[in-house]
């Protein structure tokens, strides 16, 4: 699967110590292959993100996406603990 990384994205990734940016990373293969793995506890998000979805990095850290209409391209939009929800 394609990931296209936001510029927001890439500014919030940026900030991330390196233990966060490893376990991104590691999340990230795991998407690559099966968006909706068990150890991603990817889901729909509500209210004005309803757009969106999102899967877990860690406990508190999140990866904001969401699909192309053909399924074929993620746009990760954003990264970081639920203040990306504000």
């Amino acid at each position: 699967m394609e990931i296209v990384y936001s510029s927001k994205f890439a500014r919030e990734y940026k900030k991330l110590s390196k233990h966060l940016k490893d376990l991104a990373e590691r999340q990230e293969a795991i998407f690559r292959i099966d968006p909706f793995d068990r150890r991603l506890r990817s889901h729909k998000l509500h209210g004005k993100f309803n757009e969106f979805l999102s899967f877990s990095v860690d406990y508190r850290y999140r990866i904001v996406f969401e699909f192309s209409r053909d399924k074929k391209i993620a746009y990760f939009y954003s990264v970081g603990d639920h203040d990306v929800y504000q």
